[in-house]
């Protein structure tokens, strides 16, 4: 049993290897993120349809990759991200939690700003996305410096796409000034907040388009909770 257990272990790597182009070290990691994510949603998602969930992460996220290292932890959290909301269209998980998402342009200082302050702010009691309608694939260096002005934690962003999963199973959608870039779900309730762009502001300026996330997540917030 164990010769046919090591045999598959080896066809899996060579696999995950293939399709994500990946170093070995890495095509393990992907192994391991498969296996613990179809754990995760026994039941709900067989090993090949998380699989499949993983791969398409890594496809979406791999060409905009600024640091090839830290790409499997990314996969991982957009997997997680994607399964959750494709779940939710078969009536699972069932804890009631309301789903946030929130949108810019390019995924990488409003969305970011109000997704890490609903989370923080929430304490778990929501569901919190962010995506780009065309993602940079990189952060602002000052939005997440001012985050950690906060005591707001920051270091698990990434920027990450706009995907259908998401919309469908957002309760919320916030854009903010992706216009029609924005793809509209009737029956879903949307709002578009008229917040300054960060990317290449001062750091004064992103100071100030926080403190007016802020304001505009607690008050969301609230209402929700």
């Amino acid at each position: 049993m164990r010769l046919v257990r090591d045999d598959i272990s080896e066809r899996v790597l060579h696999l995950v290897l293939e399709v994500t182009g990946q170093p070995a070290e890495h095509a393990e990691r992907y192994a391991g993120i498969i296996a613990d994510l179809t754990n995760q949603y026994e039941g709900v998602f067989t090993v090949d349809e998380v699989r499949a969930f993983v791969r398409e992460a890594h496809a979406n996220l791999a060409p905009s990759a600024r640091i090839p290292a830290n790409l499997p932890v990314f996969v991982e959290r957009f997997s997680h991200d994607k399964l959750r909301a494709a779940a939710k269209a078969k009536g699972e998980p069932r804890d009631g939690k309301p789903e946030l998402l929130f949108v810019c342009v390019h995924n990488a200082g409003r969305s970011q700003i109000a997704a890490a302050m609903a989370k923080h702010f929430s304490e778990g009691r929501v569901v919190v996305r962010s995506a780009g309608s065309n993602p940079s694939g990189q952060i602002n260096p000052v939005a997440l410096q001012v985050l950690e002005e906060r005591g707001i934690e920051a270091a698990y962003l990434f920027s990450k796409p706009l995907t259908d999963d998401a919309l469908q199973a957002s309760d919320v959608v916030i854009t903010m000034g992706c216009g029609d870039e924005c793809p509209y779900y009737p029956g879903k309730r949307y709002e578009d907040w008229k917040l300054d762009d960060p990317n290449g502001q001062p750091i004064e300026t992103v100071r100030r388009v926080a403190d007016e996330i802020e304001v505009r997540v607690r008050g969301l917030l609230a209402e929700l909770l």
